[in-house]
């Protein structure tokens, strides 16, 4: 971003939190632990933010967002809202229902449960659903896409899902969003958040073989010493007990395609070339393991690597939770600013404290 733009944003609204760090990258994803976190509140604050600054942006989600009722949970969410000149990557069914006026610039090859993905740009201010890309190597396209049409920011709604195929790791950098929906407890939040804080730093797996483990969509496989990539023949890390002898075939470095859990950890772990074991996962979206059970991984001497790692700029706080349980929110963010040494804001308060910020007019 121009110096002189960054400055002139400074002096005009006193401060911006985490904007000015968002704007010295190409592309920015935001993750929430859990619904009702405030990912979309958290989105829409950085649209409103980015609209004075004068940078190109373009939007997309990995999953659907933008709806005003969540389709699990029936309870209210808030819409994403976007201006002229934003550019956005949404599904034929959802560019259908858009309220606003766009112009298409491509329509994919490719398509999605919901039809191929349209490229465009907004004429006009207002609202949206997103649907996107569904997998990494889609994601990963789309944001190379977007700069080619001028994109100096493309913006990823990500997802912690089991289901999601796509990974926001792909991502330059990371918002995570935390709040009262993920515990109400200031002790629990705060260590829950830390563990996923954790996980996003895992360190990256640097091989010449990562870009052909990366376009693997499942199975297990290992590396020899070569960096030569092998199929194990094990359709999924829950087959995993039944074909335990084949794992170190070709040494010890394995990589699972899926999702890791408790028991493919405790399962590595009772081997006895667990001293030895580097397991590989495509980013930490991949996780869903219990901080004992990845402890006691480690402990043993096992090792957990990822293809894709992000930078984490800042975490995003929600202090009310969907059941109207509002938790203090200088306590909140003061407590996991002190536990995770990096910035921590409350979106909610912060687009408050200024008449002229809310999410309706930037």
């Amino acid at each position: 971003m121009n110096e002189g733009v960054e400055t002139r944003l400074y002096f005009k609204h006193k401060r911006m939190p985490f904007v000015s760090e968002i704007l010295k990258h190409k592309s920015l994803s935001i993750v929430g632990m859990e619904k009702n976190t405030g990912k979309t509140e958290c989105l829409n604050y950085i649209i409103g933010r980015l609209r004075d600054s004068g940078t190109r942006i373009a939007i997309t989600s990995i999953g659907i967002d933008g709806e005003s009722v969540d389709q699990v949970t029936s309870t209210h969410k808030p819409e994403i809202e976007i201006y002229p000149g934003t550019m956005f990557i949404t599904s034929e069914n959802h560019y259908r229902t858009r309220k606003i006026t766009s112009e298409i610039l491509n329509i994919s090859k490719q398509s999605t449960s919901l039809g191929r993905l349209i490229t465009a740009r907004a004429q006009s201010q207002g609202k949206l659903i997103f649907s996107g890309p569904t997998s990494t190597m889609w994601i990963k396209d789309i944001i190379a896409e977007m700069q080619g049409y001028g994109s100096q920011l493309t913006i990823i709604d990500g997802a912690l899902s089991r289901k999601s195929l796509g990974s926001p790791s792909v991502t330059e950098c990371m918002i995570l969003s935390t709040g009262a929906a993920v515990s109400h407890d200031y002790k629990e939040l705060t260590r829950k958040t830390k563990f996923v804080y954790s996980l996003i730093n895992i360190e990256a797996y640097e091989s010449p073989a990562s870009d052909e483990l990366l376009r693997t969509e499942r199975g297990i496989w290992a590396i020899d010493g070569n960096n030569d990539v092998h199929d194990l023949g094990i359709d999924s890390t829950l087959l995993l007990e039944n074909k335990k002898d084949k794992l170190f075939e070709f040494g010890t470095t394995i990589f699972a395609s899926g999702i890791v859990t408790d028991k493919v950890l405790n399962l590595l772990r009772m081997q006895k070339e667990i001293q030895n074991t580097t397991l590989i996962v495509k980013d930490f979206t991949r996780i869903f393991v219990t901080p004992e059970s990845l402890y006691s991984y480690l402990s043993k001497g096992g090792k957990i690597k990822v293809l894709l790692r992000t930078k984490l700029i800042a975490v995003c706080v929600n202090p009310t939770s969907p059941s109207g349980y509002i938790m203090n929110s200088e306590k909140i963010t003061t407590e996991l600013s002190e536990a995770l040494n990096i910035p921590v804001y409350d979106v909610f308060k912060e687009r408050m404290k200024n008449g002229q910020w809310t999410i309706n007019n930037g």
